[in-house]
């Protein structure tokens, strides 16, 4: 079995099966780059997973690229004491707020003409407390289509959070590790980005109301 990576190709048999993620570690530091190509087969599935949630599916391969490559560039900064999958997982969410930060300095987003449904879907979300509700709303297919242009509006900063926090329904300590904030600021940030989306979807309501 082979698994390539950039100019990386490699026997997967010419590896200790049972080496530990540290182990691996040690090793492509050490000089063996080609034992980065285990912990790529390891991971990839997972590092998809987590993009996929943040990012377009068109642009999801080339950014669980990017993921490994800032992985393999930095892994003289990992800490044995740590875990390897969470400190992949936090440069994965990094990955995708740079991802949005780019996107962004050069975005073109059109405003969407609003449905009846598209204002049912942001009525039931604006009186609810928390996310509940989301998944059940008759009109989630709407929904999702204006959600994502709603938090297109944002900052990418007010954009991961509220994801990472509401939707993927991450603590705040969590969000924060993953991000590599402080939990004071994801909270407070958290918090007024959830105003804003809150803002822009009832101006959005109002100004439908009156077509």
């Amino acid at each position: 079995m082979e698994t390539s990576f950039g100019d990386m190709k490699v026997s997967m048999g010419d590896c200790d099966l049972h080496a530990t993620d540290v182990d691996l570690v040690d090793r492509v530091t050490g000089g063996d780059r080609e034992a980065f190509a285990f912990l790529l087969s390891k991971y990839r599935d997972y590092v998809a997973g987590i993009v996929a949630r943040h990012i377009p599916t068109e642009d999801v391969a080339e950014t669980v690229h990017n993921v490994f490559v800032r992985a393999y560039l930095s892994l003289g900064k990992f800490r044995a004491s740590g875990e390897f999958r969470h400190w992949l997982a936090s440069i994965a969410v990094r990955t995708c707020y740079d991802y949005w930060r780019e996107r962004y300095r050069r975005r073109e987003i059109p405003m969407a003409s609003l449905t009846e449904g598209h204002r049912e879907w942001i009525e039931t979300i604006l009186s609810e407390q928390s996310t509940e509700g989301y998944s059940e709303s008759p009109y989630q297919e709407e929904g999702l289509e204006l959600l994502n242009w709603a938090l297109g509006m944002l900052s990418p900063e007010d954009r991961m959070v509220l994801e990472l926090v509401y939707l993927q329904e991450n603590s705040i300590r969590e969000a924060a590790a993953l991000l590599g904030w402080s939990t004071a600021n994801v909270k407070i940030r958290s918090f007024r980005a959830r105003r804003k989306l809150q803002s822009l979807l009832s101006r959005e309501i109002n100004r439908g109301g009156k077509k």
